[in-house]
This record gives structure tokens, C-alpha cells and sequence, in this order.
């Protein structure tokens, strides 16, 4: 049975789509016979009550604490609450990465398998110190292309400082054992960087087919913010430079004297800015609401006719959404704003279940809602197109099988290079 730990920046009481991604995906793993244990930050995302009290933190040490999720050990250290600040975030990642590295000079354990989750790029390099120290392997996954995401969007200009940053992504690949990646795109491109095809792997992340599901369209998320009888497009989820809400501001303005209503649901580095184009451009026609309990999510989708992601060219092809798993397991379509050739626009096309359109055109994405709303009886077939889908290729078992072999095979090549114990003759006896 491998001894598995998960090294992640976020997990579970945290309320954001990686910490479920990972708390779903410990729990798999132990149901297919791991001993699962995680080492991550003090939820600093966002605070979801409920969370907190099925999942209470208590404290072991100055800056360290201890919880239990569903049996499973969750090692906390302590760490501020996210800010928009980059710096402030570079800071914070300093602090995970260094208490989590004095943790683990206390931690005795084996374990034959260390998992690590981007973002940061800088979390590869403690996944490897940690499976040096416990003898066992480095599995680094990529959610999302780092250093490409900030270097497309301007978050890092300096030349030296992008030379040190490639310096450190090319560190990661050669010291992993395994590299990770959500999209065959991603595989493609780290491969070009001289990362050996024998130790990538693609592995999608997934959703839980069972809680995010089809619900009645009356609802208590309906009622309770008027949406019955309206044209709903909704999104849920990160606020932030990979999005590019231009289309659908632009949207909002040409289509005020429709029955349409946009919902947006969530908190990220661009907030405050898009609260504030809203008032300045006076659309009453967008609910801006705050970051939504993982238990809503459903019931948000429900009440929408169509869901929506528009992304920043970047934000396409150096990231993908997984998002869109969770709006086709709840048979709901999507328009999307992207790049062609990315990812998130490989999964509409493939499951016949949205609309695409170019990232940043707005005319084009005013159109596609217009589109969906004169084919609205029709949407309900075209969800459940999606969630079929979705249902057989990215289910949470058959996703959280593909990590198991990969473990089971790690684990078992480290026990195979192990030198044999000595024999009581070699010792003179």
C-alpha cells in the first residue's frame, strides 16, 4: 500500500476549486487503498463557515496546526490571507515553502510518493526537497504553465527575472520524477522543452458527477436573487488576469433592453476593478456576487440557461478552466471566449455542448447569446449532451485510477532501486 503525500498551496477547508479538486482526489485515492496524508497552508482563499466546522484546525506549534478531513491527516501552516498584491504573494509563498520545509525536519513518516500541485512553479522544487527526505518520488502537476501565464500578461517584464524563472521551471522538470499535465497541449510543450516523453503524463482533472448534477430551475439560488422567468448567463469562479471580461461587458451594454440577466459569482486580483466597471458603465443587467459555498454551485447553475468563460489569449492556452467540467455535469451549455486551438475549446467542440468564439470579440459574443436564447428549448438537449460526456471521460473515479497506477508505479520502481537490507553474515555475526 504506497504512502502518499500531498503537498498542495490549498485543500480543504479552503473554499476554492483546486482545495476541492484535491480533498476529492485524496479521498479517491485512499478509497483504492493509499495512506493519504497532506501538507498545505491555513485555509486563506476563502472562509466558508460550514467548512470550518465540519473541519476544525487545532494548533500543534507556532505557525502549525492539525485537522482531519473525512480520516485523513491535514497538516496546516499558517498563512495570511490571499491579497491581490503580487508581491505580498510572492511573500507568502516564501513563508509556505519555508515552514513547510521546517515541518518536515520533525515529520517522521515514509512516504513513496510526494504530489504537488502549480501554482506556484516554486512548489516543484519543495515537492523534491520533500521526497528526498522521505526516499521517495517527486510527481509535480501542472495546472497551469508557469512562468508563461505572468510573462504573457505582463506580471514579469524583466529580462533577468524571466531567465531566472526558466532557469527554475527547467529545475522542476529535470528533478521530477513524474510531470503531470491537465491537457495534451501542455504535455506537447513542456516535451519541446526537453522534458523525456517517459515521464509525462496526462491526466485531466475531473469533476464529481454525483454532486454537481441537474437540478430543478426553482431553486433557492433562483428565488433568492429574482432569476425566474429571465435569460440567465452565469459564471462562477476566479476573478482574475486570465479572464478577459471585455466581451461580456460589452454584452451587458448592447443587449440592457433584453431579458437577460448575468450572474457573476466570485472573488479574485480583478475584483474590485470589475465592480467598478459595472458601476461606471451603469449595468444593471450583471449581479456581481461574491464568492459562492461549493454547495450553491449547483443550484447556480440550474437557474442559468447558459454558462459563460471568456478568457485572455494567454489565460487560454497557459491555463485551463476546469470549470467547465462542473457546468456540463449540471447539463448546462457554455459560451466560450478563447483562443481555437486551446484546451477549454477542444472539450465544448468535442462534447457538442456550447458556443465558440474568438477570444476578445465582443460582437461575436454578443451574437452567441442571442443565438442561445432564440434556440432555448433546445438547450436542455444540448446539456445533457454535455453532461454525457463528461460523465464518461471525466468522471472522479476514472481520473482519481489514472493516478493510482501512475503512484503504484512510482512506488514500486523506488522499491526496486532500493539496495537490499544486509544479511546477518555481512555483518560478521
Amino acid at each position: 500500500m504506497p504512502n502518499v503525500l500531498i503537498h498542495s498551496l490549498v485543500f480543504a477547508p479552503d473554499g476554492v476549486s483546486t482545495a476541492y479538486l484535491y480533498t476529492d482526489l485524496a479521498k479517491e485515492l485512499r478509497n483504492l487503498g493509499h495512506s493519504v496524508e497532506v501538507l498545505t497552508t491555513t485555509p486563506h482563499y476563502n472562509h466558508v463557515e460550514d467548512e470550518f466546522r465540519k473541519q476544525p484546525l487545532s494548533k500543534i506549534a507556532p505557525g502549525f496546526y492539525k485537522s482531519s478531513c473525512s480520516g485523513i491527516s491535514v497538516w496546516h501552516v499558517s498563512l495570511g490571507k490571499r491579497t491581490s498584491r503580487a508581491q505580498a504573494r510572492m511573500l507568502g509563498y516564501l513563508r509556505f515553502h519555508l515552514l513547510s520545509l521546517v515541518w518536515c525536519l520533525f515529520h517522521r513518516a515514509r512516504y513513496d510518493v510526494v504530489l504537488a500541485p502549480s501554482p506556484p512553479l516554486s512548489i516543484g522544487v519543495i515537492c523534491w526537497l520533500l521526497a528526498r527526505r522521505y526516499r521517495g518520488s517527486c510527481v509535480y502537476n501542472i495546472q497551469e504553465l508557469y512562468p508563461d501565464i505572468a510573462i504573457n500578461h505582463d506580471l514579469i517584464k524583466n529580462a533577468m527575472a524571466i531567465r531566472a524563472f526558466r532557469a527554475l521551471e527547467r529545475f522542476v522538470y529535470r528533478r521530477s520524477d513524474a510531470v503531470v499535465t491537465i491537457a495534451e497541449r501542455f504535455a506537447a510543450i513542456i516535451s519541446d522543452r526537453g522534458v523525456s516523453k517517459e515521464r509525462i503524463t496526462t491526466i485531466p482533472n475531473f469533476v464529481d458527477t454525483g454532486f454537481y448534477r441537474p437540478l430543478p430551475r426553482d431553486n433557492p439560488f433562483s428565488r433568492a436573487h429574482g432569476l425566474l422567468g429571465q435569460f440567465v448567463v452565469s459564471y462562477a469562479g476566479n476573478i482574475g488576469i486570465a479572464q478577459d471580461w471585455g466581451p461580456l461587458l460589452a454584452a451587458a451594454k448592447n443587449l440592457s433592453d433584453r431579458p437577460i440577466q448575468f450572474v457573476i459569482a466570485g472573488e479574485g486580483t480583478q475584483s474590485a476593478w470589475l465592480r467598478e466597471q459595472i458601476r461606471r458603465l451603469n449595468l444593471r443587467n450583471i449581479l456581481l456576487l461574491p464568492y459562492q459555498a461549493r454547495e450553491t454551485i449547483p443550484q447556480m447553475n440550474a437557474a442559468s440557461d447558459v454558462t459563460t468563460i471568456s478568457m485572455s489569449p494567454s489565460g487560454g492556452r497557459d491555463g485551463f478552466p476546469s470549470k467547465i467540467y462542473t457546468t456540463l455535469a449540471c447539463a448546462k451549455p457554455s459560451i466560450i471566449s478563447a483562443e481555437e486551438d486551446c484546451e477549454l475549446c477542444t472539450i465544448v467542440r468535442d462534447s457538442q455542448c456550447g458556443w465558440i468564439v474568438p477570444a476578445g470579440d465582443s460582437e461575436a459574443y454578443t451574437s452567441a447569446i442571442l443565438a442561445a436564447m432564440s434556440q432555448r428549448e433546445k438547450l436542455p438537449e444540448m446539456g445533457q449532451r454535455g453532461r454525457d460526456y463528461v460523465v464518461q471521460r471525466f468522471s472522479l473515479q476514472a481520473i482519481a485510477r489514472s493516478y493510482d497506477k501512475l503512484i503504484r508505479r512510482l512506488a514500486a520502481r523506488k522499491l526496486q532501486a532500493r539496495p537490499a537490507s544486509p544479511s546477518v553474515s555481512e555483518h560478521g555475526s
